[in-house]
């Protein structure tokens, strides 16, 4: 999932030393790597995940006992704990009393931002508001977490500056517009929600966000998304310029699960599942990121393989970079490594999925060069 790439020099350092102190903590347990961390380095938790989360500067469990926990940077307040200071080791956000998350968004969250969905329907966001993501009116951050004017919300997606909202069975928007990622018909950016137009009366089941696009599941297994278009990550067969409402992506069955990736206006790309199993990738790909084992871009969905042997259950995809679950645990990526975001212990580029890890869960995150991935055991 998208955001735009930091080089946080701190982390690979402190990484290792909040894993060590979080050992005598039991619970469950997330990997993550990239960020200059090229292996996955273990993160414990007080109680079972039940979700992950990233964006491109933090990552973020939600346990089964409606707790979120964040680690990693918080110069923005983004991981919710009412400072600006980096975290190690997880943090747990501070939501008022009485208040349980039911659910965090997977893909993704902007750019220093923090966002959860509580068990009434009410969404609240923390960090980074530099564009007016929060939907609050203003450009103010929040280092512990603010009550959003939605209700009946049901997904979250965001990424760069801008988020989409499923509020009441409506979709909105806020933030940067200069793509269309706003979906309102126009190009200018709002601080207030705007409606996403041409989807009225859609049941929408999943929201998805790279950094200038965001896409939509229907519940009937339709896909639409929107924004930048300048290497087809529309998916509409055309390449050049922006789309600011939504567009139909065609493919051969139902769309089952979809992971939007891009980091920033020169990248972005898509991966889904269809309801026969088949997975298909478009958009950009001068690293290899759409798993066609070569660097041609493309404007419409082309079908991937997975390895000899393999059936992937979850997919993610990072700035440039993607990632699938395999139904036995194993985690496998490809495309882009420039900060050690393939997890493979090096930074070099692959074209086609490399073994990272083989006890995972299907609990994946990915935001800019960030991953994030809930381990068994």
């Amino acid at each position: 999932m998208a955001g735009i790439g930091l080089c946080l020099s701190w982390i690979p350092a402190i990484l290792a030393a909040g894993s060590a102190a979080a050992q005598s903590v039991s619970g469950g347990t997330v990997e993550h790597w990239g960020h200059g961390q090229l292996s996955p380095v273990a993160v414990h938790l007080p109680a079972a995940v039940a979700e992950v989360g990233t964006n491109n500067s933090a990552e973020y469990a939600l346990l089964t006992n409606g707790t979120v926990w964040a680690w990693g940077s918080g110069a923005e307040g983004e991981l919710g704990d009412g400072s600006t200071k980096n975290a190690a080791k997880p943090v747990q956000v501070q939501f008022p009393a009485g208040v349980t998350i039911a659910s965090i968004p997977t893909d993704a969250m902007p750019w220093d931002t923090g966002y959860a969905i509580d068990t009434t329907g009410h969404a609240w966001g923390w960090g980074g508001n530099a564009g007016g993501e929060l939907c609050l009116g203003n450009a103010r951050s929040d280092s512990t977490p603010v009550e959003l004017p939605f209700s009946d919300v049901t997904a979250i997606a965001g990424a760069g500056q801008h988020t989409s909202y499923d509020a009441s069975g409506i979709l909105y928007s806020c933030g940067d517009n200069y793509a269309g990622q706003l979906g309102d018909g126009g190009t200018a950016p709002s601080q207030v929600p705007v409606r996403v137009q041409g989807l009225s009366g859609a049941s929408v089941t999943a929201l998805v966000s790279g950094y200038n696009n965001v896409g939509a599941l229907l519940s009937d297994g339709q896909y639409y998304d929107w924004g930048w278009d300048g290497g087809g990550e529309l998916g509409d067969g055309v390449v050049g310029g922006s789309s600011d409402v939504p567009v139909q992506v065609t493919l051969p069955a139902p769309v089952t699960q979809v992971a939007q990736g891009g980091n920033d206006p020169a990248d972005g790309h898509t991966l889904v599942m269809l309801s026969n199993g088949a997975v298909y990738a478009w958009g950009e790909n001068g690293s290899g990121e759409l798993g066609t084992g070569n660097i041609k871009p493309r404007s419409s969905p082309v079908r991937i393989r997975p390895p000899a042997g393999v059936t992937y259950e979850a997919l993610a995809a990072s700035g440039d970079a993607s990632y699938g679950v395999s139904t036995t645990g194993d985690v496998y990526s490809w495309g882009g490594n420039r900060t050690g975001q393939l997890g493979d212990g090096t930074t070099t580029t692959s074209k086609t999925p490399v073994l990272v890890e083989s006890q995972a869960t299907p609990l994946i995150s990915a935001t800019s060069t960030d991953v994030a991935v809930s381990v068994q055991g």
